[in-house]
């Protein structure tokens, strides 16, 4: 890890979640003041929408481009929603010059599997009827956001012209070797086994393509992708592995590991590498829905 990752990870003193009587909403609650004390950057317009029932955010920056990114937020399927990632939307919006569509899924474990990828399908109905801003479309989501959006991509064959990842959480046994730098890197795989008990009914969800979409046999169904992941992540290994399934499904890929990195950095403006992913994405984007 990079010295400001490494100091960050060493500064962390999160709640352990799977404490006996610790209180989730709570928790929740706080980390959600939290976020918006933060600075945050003006846009255009910021406007809540109901889409066929599921709360989302529009954020519009100024002079937008035609397009949508609809973005998935992380957080273990369990954590965050519109108001923790309300500062990257924008950072989004700004840097890709397109309204982006921020999601308020349903969480487990008040609401498990597959509550969250339904609502992402009823998003994606509700612009099918012509409601906010039109094509073309992009999935975006990181870590279990990132799961979301290729979820959703793979239930909607055609709707969205790219698809872009960053760090997604894909696989609920936690196979992949990168899970060897586990504790270190500020991501215990007794936590990520945690949030996928909480998200999945019973494990035998855990063969679900829709619930761990590495096993798809449908990747050849997807739009351009982007996979971005971090070198210190657990998570690095299942993310490269889907963009190598992608690739040889026959789809265009773009693979990018961003070295020094762990799980998380992406929304955090005060890491280095976290604006040049925003920009780096957004770029991408706009060679898909330009």
């Amino acid at each position: 890890m990079y010295p400001e990752v490494r100091a960050a990870v060493a500064a962390d003193t999160g709640p352990d979640l799977r404490a006996p009587g610790f209180d989730l909403a709570a928790h929740r609650e706080e980390v959600r003041r939290f976020n918006l004390r933060q600075p945050r950057e003006d846009v255009a317009s910021v406007e809540d929408v109901d889409a066929h029932g599921v709360p989302c955010r529009l954020f519009t920056p100024a002079d937008p481009m035609p397009g949508l990114v609809v973005h998935a937020h992380g957080g273990g399927f369990v954590l965050n929603d519109v108001d923790v990632h309300d500062g990257i939307c924008r950072r989004m919006a700004n840097r890709g010059r397109r309204a982006v569509l921020s999601v308020d899924y349903r969480r487990p474990p008040e609401d498990p599997f597959p509550a969250a990828p339904d609502d992402l399908d009823t998003v994606v109905r509700w612009l099918r009827d012509g409601h906010g801003p039109q094509g073309p479309y992009a999935a975006h989501g990181d870590s279990a956001g990132g799961n979301l959006a290729l979820v959703a991509a793979l239930r909607n064959p055609g709707f969205f012209h790219a698809v872009a990842l960053v760090y997604p959480f894909l696989d609920p046994r936690n196979s992949f070797p990168s899970w060897q730098v586990g504790a270190a890197s500020g991501f215990d795989a007794s936590e990520a086994t945690w949030y996928w008990q909480q998200y999945a009914r019973s494990e035998a969800d855990w063969d679900d393509p829709d619930l761990a979409p590495l096993l798809s046999d449908r990747l050849h169904t997807l739009p351009p992708t982007f996979v971005a992941t971090a070198e210190a992540d657990p998570l690095c290994d299942e993310g490269e592995e889907l963009a190598r399934r992608i690739a040889e499904s026959g789809v265009e890929t773009v693979g990018i590991r961003c070295l020094g990195q762990t799980h998380g950095f992406w929304r955090h403006a005060q890491f280095t590498a976290s604006e040049p992913l925003v920009r780096q994405v957004a770029g991408w984007l706009d060679l898909h829905l330009g």
